[in-house]
């Protein structure tokens, strides 16, 4: 180690930096470019170096627990450009989500991501394939994801796709990598398909979800939480009107999203969209949820001395064909983070395997990793 310690410092010294909430590494180190990542990269395969990308940290708490030897910090992974007339941006994997939806609005137009994005980078938000409430209308982050650029767990720099929209041959690396957690490699960039901003937007506040959602043309949401149901409407002026009055009239200017669901154990269950009405009706009467009707997702935030709640919910999802998924647990819970290994377990292994032959990306962290 000591040997190994000199060779980090003299190729790596100026990268070493600290990452906040991080679990203990030998190394923490912050490349700029995406050569040095894949150097990085190389390193560790080459000396069999577990390692765990972090961003913003916001979905470290999904997956099994990875005890890393690096810890690759991707924030300053920077740089922006957009293209406003395809209606495309590129972005380093370390720019702020946030940050980078602020720029967008002053050009009237959004790359979709969750609505409480926080400290979430980019490229967080596209390894763990988070979405957001306005997965209605527009589909998953997936189908947004045009272009990445992929170091891979043995060092070779990946790109995927194209920025012209239409411009794609081969195998689909975005979706590939999109949801992938850090498995195949560390997403350096990414290319992302753009929306035009709304011109009006309201919150519908409704008695009967399942009546309402019938009824409603392209809503964005329609989310239950303890609180009550609303359905939530974007596009003209007159469109947004007429779909008011439509749904009872009962409406709030813009949108009012509800806060996801925190705790010391957080889980979504994701069923078929015609079941989420049932898995509300399965949830303790005290957890606090949000639950996106037509989707098929309910967060809920549980306790985590109930055991039993938990493995019901999962068993009966399952049975569905649908999943519990750990988003936020507390260190050694007992809880599998994922549930059933899927029955393309030795495909996705496989996978994985020609992307990181010697397996030093989040060991530990997928399903059916030991």
């Amino acid at each position: 180690m000591t040997a190994l310690r000199s060779t980090v410092a003299r190729l790596f010294g100026k990268m070493v930096a600290e990452a906040p909430g991080s679990p203990p590494a030998d190394f923490t180190l912050a490349p700029t470019t995406a050569d040095e990542c894949a150097a990085i990269l190389d390193m560790a395969s080459e000396h069999r170096l577990r390692v765990l990308p972090w961003g913003g940290g916001t979905h470290q708490g999904m997956g099994g627990r990875v005890e890393p030897n690096v810890v690759l910090i991707t924030t300053r992974l920077g740089g922006m450009s957009e293209d406003t007339a395809d209606l495309t941006i590129t972005a380093g994997a370390g720019i702020g989500a946030a940050a980078m939806e602020e720029r967008l609005l002053e050009r009237r137009q959004t790359a979709l991501f969750p609505e409480d994005s926080g400290v979430s980078t980019v490229g967080g938000m596209v390894a763990s394939g988070s979405s957001g409430w306005r997965r209605l209308r527009y589909g998953p982050t997936r189908d947004r994801v045009i272009e990445v650029v992929l170091a891979t767990g043995d060092g070779r720099l990946v790109r995927g796709g194209a920025r012209i929209v239409k411009n794609v041959t081969g195998y689909d690396i975005p979706r590939l990598a999109t949801g992938s957690f850090g498995s195949l490699g560390v997403i350096v960039s990414v290319s992302l398909k753009l929306w035009p901003m709304p011109e009006a937007a309201a919150t519908v506040r409704v008695d009967d979800i399942g009546a309402a959602l019938i009824r409603a043309y392209r809503p964005l949401a329609a989310l239950e939480t303890r609180q009550g149901c609303a359905i939530y409407l974007s596009g003209t002026p007159a469109e947004v009107t007429a779909q008011v009055a439509e749904l009872g009239g009962n409406a709030e200017e813009g949108h009012a999203w509800p806060g996801r669901p925190t705790g010391p154990f957080v889980v979504a269950i994701r069923v078929p969209p015609a079941s989420t009405a049932a898995a509300v009706g399965r949830l303790p009467r005290d957890a606090q949820f949000v639950a996106a009707h037509g989707v098929g997702e309910v967060i809920v935030s549980l306790s985590p001395d109930d055991g039993e709640t938990p493995l019901a919910l999962r068993s009966w999802a399952e049975d569905l064909g649908g999943a519990v998924v750990v988003l936020a647990a507390p260190v050694g819970h007992g809880f599998d983070p994922w549930g059933t290994p899927p029955a393309s377990l030795d495909l996705q292994r496989r996978i994985r395997a020609a992307f990181d032959p010697v397996g030093v990306m989040v060991p530990g962290r997928m399903p059916g990793d030991r």
